[in-house]
């Protein structure tokens, strides 16, 4: 049976009761750290868009959860897929490429927006799908079945995405359920506990999902492939940047840059973003201006702040280090 893909289709759900429906973390990685929420399902009725705390984490009509990975390279890297619960292989597809999604791929990607993926059935009406999988990764097949935890596949960038991730939709009698909040239809911040997760991953509402030093302000498509970052720097680098990589910004948000090194202070950036945005990089730095840069460690900090508090930090380190002193023998 081929893999359901138009999701756009799919009807939300009436108030669904959990009952013995329990899902488990569908992925390898420590969610804050190496992998973070995206987006979650859309609770606005309207052409508007909220999660289930009524924040900003989601778009008009989504209709999963995005549980998504910091890099290019950690997908490269591998990130397996699990069986969020027990169940049985309903379809699988495994052969669509791994790439952004662009105008020029459109119609090759119109009808299969879920990429590579896997549908679970689990009993009692249940069912989820995993989407956006690696190509090639998919090591079940339909008919199989499954426990919680099973290695499904990998993560990968197959389908209508524009970053890394797994799209885990929950459905009950064919319509689509918020697993954080399957009681609260097209409300939020009315959960009150109701949860289909045996152990109820922690909402972020926005963060830092990576930073580094360059020698220049780096492309973009070079920090979201996980290669922007050049440490450490040489003593004589003719630019000392830091950079950062954030998810979930709000207009009025700041992302807050700075540096100490062996004299203290070395930079110190803060620029507010105008508009939300679902993830975006800032840098900041200092151009050499002759001789060298002192060598000793140096501290970069990224600090995402919301009204003056901060939701999100990341930290990274490290060693300049003095050159060799010339051979005179």
């Amino acid at each position: 049976m081929r893999l359901a893909a138009l999701l756009a289709l799919i009807p939300l759900a009436a108030p669904a009761a959990a009952g013995d429906f329990r899902l488990q973390f569908p992925l390898d990685c420590t969610l804050g750290e190496t992998c973070h929420i995206q987006q979650f399902v859309d609770r606005d009725p309207g052409p508007g868009a909220r999660d289930f705390t009524c924040g900003t984490l989601s778009y008009d009509g989504h209709k999963g959860t995005d549980f998504a990975l910091p890099f290019l390279s950690d997908m490269h890297a591998g990130v397996q897929v699990r069986a969020a619960a027990d169940g049985v292989v309903r379809g699988t597809r495994n052969t669509m490429a791994d790439q952004y999604a662009t105008a020029e791929n459109a119609d090759s990607i119109d009808g299969k927006e879920c990429g590579n993926g896997v549908v679970l059935r689990h009993g009692g009406g249940w069912e989820t799908q995993y989407c956006h999988m690696k190509r090639g990764s998919v090591r079940v097949e339909s008919g199989q079945k499954v426990k919680a935890g099973d290695v499904l596949g990998e993560v990968g960038l197959s389908g209508k995405t524009q970053f890394p991730h797994l799209h885990l939709s929950v459905r009950k009698d064919g319509a689509v359920v918020d697993p954080f909040a399957p009681q609260a239809l097209e409300t939020c911040g009315t959960a009150e506990g109701e949860t289909l997760w045996a152990d109820l991953p922690a909402y972020q509402p926005g963060g830092v999902m990576g930073a580094g030093f360059s020698t220049a302000v780096p492309d973009y498509g070079a920090v979201k492939s996980g290669l922007a970052d050049e440490a450490p720097l040489a003593a004589d680098a003719p630019a000392f940047v830091f950079w950062a990589y954030a998810f979930g910004g709000q207009a009025g948000d700041a992302l807050e840059l700075t540096v100490t090194g062996p004299g203290g202070e070395f930079v110190s950036h803060s620029e507010a973003l105008n508009k939300n945005q679902a993830q975006f990089f800032r840098a900041a730095g200092r151009r050499l201006r002759g001789g060298q840069w002192p060598a000793g460690s140096y501290t970069g900090i990224a600090r995402l702040l919301r009204d003056g508090q901060e939701i999100g930090r990341l930290v990274r380190s490290m060693e300049i280090t003095a050159p060799a002193a010339p051979d005179t023998q």
